[in-house]
């Protein structure tokens, strides 16, 4: 029997090679290529048609969210495996609704990993058990409308913004991240706040707070 075959889909090089060590490893399983933007991993998975894609969800160029629907009409055949550190709703619901199969947190094990590739290739849906295996199949057939209409108005590269502004990086932090240009992020910001009806960076936290983005702070004492 043929190895499944997985392409890589994250930005950080150590991430990337971690994955590869312990998904050859195993005797079923066969890492074919790596990209380190969303725009590459679009392009591999039209060559390569991997059986699985693992990609991560905050992905210079083009984000992993609109990579998994490009993959989706792009090579039908492939699943798609979340590898992110995202563990809010909001993230689950986009991605599965986007056409991916398993959701996985950074945090997991090398064993947790291999079992969630297996299970993705198979077309099971996986979660990762922090965010409650009993609320897959709720988190799929929900409809996008029960997302906060303002956060749901947003694109996809207006929300990685969203999430990278809430914590705390400058625009040229942002900038770097993204691959794009100083004054582009600074136009994201603009919208930002017409669109969250926000008027500071203090605004945007406290709506990534209440969306559940970011942990509420703890308590004065």
């Amino acid at each position: 029997m043929k190895p499944t075959t997985i392409l890589l889909a994250d930005d950080h090089p150590i991430v990337r090679h971690g994955l590869r060590v312990v998904l050859d490893a195993e005797a079923d399983l066969h890492v074919v290529g790596e990209a380190a933007d969303g725009l590459e991993a679009v392009a591999l998975v039209e060559r390569l048609k991997p059986a699985v894609l693992i990609v991560d969800l905050l992905l210079p160029g083009l984000g992993g969210l609109e990579v998994t629907a490009q993959t989706c009409r792009r090579s039908p055949r492939t699943r798609i495996m979340v590898l992110s550190m995202y563990d809010d709703q909001p993230h689950v619901l986009e991605a599965l609704q986007c056409g991916a199969v398993g959701y996985v947190l950074k945090g997991a094990s090398a064993a947790e990993v291999v079992d969630a590739v297996r299970a993705t290739a198979a077309g099971h849906r996986y979660l990762s058990p922090l965010l409650s295996e009993r609320a897959a199949d709720a988190y799929a057939e929900q409809p996008k409308a029960v997302l906060p209409d303002r956060y749901s108005c947003l694109t996809p590269r207006e929300r990685q913004v969203l999430h990278l502004v809430a914590e705390g990086r400058t625009s040229s932090q942002i900038a770097e991240r993204l691959v794009i240009s100083r004054r582009t992020v600074e136009m994201y910001r603009a919208h930002l706040l017409r669109k969250l009806g926000a008027r500071s960076q203090a605004d945007i936290i406290r709506f990534a707070i209440q969306l559940g983005l970011l942990p509420a702070p703890p308590p004065l004492t």
